[in-house]
């Protein structure tokens, strides 16, 4: 009973969040607040807690960071953290069998500044083309009949394009329905 309380009370925060998040960013209110901070730190706290999860399903996890990508960044972190974990928490949420993977790169555009990339790939149930533009969508559930015991709100996509947007960043989905999916965000950050 206290794992199915805990459980649940988990899912109603995360409900919360998202719709206060959908809320700020609608009111304006969504602030992008840039600092120093390692990128080492992010990764390390995003693997963490996507591989419990990945554990939890028997899913392969596999983290691919190009070794020459600078340590120390300036942009927003808490965001960074957040889309990246909004789009990795869906590919574990949505792969039943295989791998999920994490790619980062980056890719110098001008001395001091590079396009952070993440490549985040699955082996799920992908995206049928004809709901890939209900994807972007708040609220939006694709496959209902297919994944009606997934959890979710249908705000992770939505928060992480917006959030995206306020950081000049941006997000390519790619998807094969029944072979899984590959989403790519550019984020430009200063070194």
């Amino acid at each position: 009973y206290a794992g199915r309380a805990h459980n649940a009370s988990k899912t109603l925060l995360a409900l919360i969040n998202d719709i206060l998040d959908l809320s700020k960013i609608e009111a304006g209110k969504m602030e992008i607040v840039e600092d120093y901070y390692k990128l080492s730190s992010v990764l390390n706290d995003v693997v963490n807690m996507v591989q419990i999860k990945t554990e939890q399903k028997h899913l392969e996890f596999v983290v691919e960071v190009e070794q020459s990508l600078p340590d120390c960044l300036f942009g927003d972190e808490v965001r960074i953290r957040q889309v990246v974990m909004n789009i990795l928490g869906n590919a574990v949420k949505y792969t039943r069998t295989g791998s999920v993977k994490l790619s980062v790169q980056g890719e110098l555009v001008q001395e001091q500044t590079m396009n952070l990339k993440f490549i985040i790939t699955d082996t799920g149930i992908g995206i049928r083309k004809e709901d890939m533009d209900k994807l972007f969508g708040d609220f939006e559930r694709l496959d209902i009949r297919e994944n009606h015991n997934v959890e979710g709100t249908g705000l992770g996509i939505p928060i992480t394009v917006k959030a995206l947007e306020l950081m000049n960043g941006n997000m390519m989905v790619e998807s094969v329905y029944g072979e899984g999916s590959s989403f790519t965000i550019v984020i430009p950050q200063n070194v």
